[in-house]
């Protein structure tokens, strides 16, 4: 059975389920910043049989297109990194020059702002609203 890397569960907020992965929305409430997590026991991308790969790709497209719906972002970052937390995962990562580390990377930054309830609710309600039928919402 799938589990939630420790990790992830205590950085984010899980806003729901699209066809092969979690959609976890990172405590950074400073830039749009989201995550995949495939529901597999496989580790890397290229070890996903071919379709899971394609699904992977069109649901990293599908929530860069959610990320970009946020005001100011002219920049996505995609990058399944996992030096830290080995599960596969996908962050896409919404920035803009002048954001809190531009041109910097966002991993290790200090958060400036963490979410407030309301906010993940409002971006839950989004993420229904973009994505469409293919995603079922967690509960809030």
């Amino acid at each position: 059975m799938f589990e939630l890397d420790p990790r992830l569960r205590q950085d984010c907020f899980a806003l729901g389920k699209l066809p092969l992965c979690q959609l976890l929305l990172m405590n950074n409430a400073a830039l749009p910043w989201f995550i995949l997590v495939a529901e597999t026991d496989v580790i890397e991308v290229c070890d996903l049989s071919p379709g899971d790969q394609a699904a992977l790709l069109a649901e990293i497209n599908e929530v860069s297109n959610l990320v970009r719906e946020f005001d100011g972002v002219e920049k996505l970052n995609v990058g399944a990194i996992g030096n830290i937390v080995s599960q596969l995962h996908v962050h896409v990562v919404g920035r803009h020059p002048g954001d809190y580390c531009w041109p910097g990377v966002v991993w290790g930054s200090k958060v400036p702002r963490r979410y407030q309830a309301q906010e993940v609710d409002d971006i839950r309600t989004l993420a229904v609203s973009s994505l469409g039928q293919r995603f079922t919402p967690a509960d809030s």
